[in-house]
């Protein structure tokens, strides 16, 4: 989970995602307790940094409230290729991960403005209509191949 993500967003919508989670069903599962080793007990304590609050910019400044956007959902985790458990600065948002899933090896897209390679031709409605896609229940359950389709675990 991209807790130092969510140490950045405004209080406000952090307070929304644990009332939406507190009024999820619960699944039944019986988890162990977890028990850290020495020296990992000592990284899990110190690591975690302090929060750091932003207030939600307004949705009129799209430049501020995309950065707060993609912040929230971590995008560059997953369109940001890694090298030895870092980021590659240069490559941010570069797509090129890849993740082996149930459905078979996905790789992220390019995020960048590139006209060719990444979302530089896509108007802001073909944006919109990749994340809406799924939305409708007839698509909700759709196989993907992901070899032709969009090549992606994201929902």
């Amino acid at each position: 989970m991209p807790y130092h993500n969510y140490g950045q967003l405004d209080s406000e919508d952090i307070k929304d995602v644990i009332v939406y989670i507190r009024n999820l069903q619960p699944i039944e599962n019986h988890v162990p307790q977890s028990e850290s080793d020495f020296s990992m007990n000592f990284i899990l304590n110190t690591i975690p940094s302090k929060a750091n609050l932003h207030k939600k910019p307004s949705p009129a400044d799209t430049v501020a409230y995309g950065k707060y956007l993609i912040t929230a959902a971590a995008c560059v985790d997953c369109h940001t290729p890694f090298e030895k458990g870092k980021l590659i600065a240069t490559m941010m948002f570069d797509g090129g991960r890849t993740f082996q899933t149930p459905g078979g090896t996905v790789t992220s897209a390019n995020l960048t403005p590139d006209a060719e390679s990444g979302i530089g031709k896509w108007t802001r409605k073909d944006f919109m209509d990749r994340f809406a896609f799924f939305r409708d229940s007839a698509n909700a359950h759709r196989k993907i191949d992901f070899a032709k389709d969009f090549n992606t675990p994201m929902p």
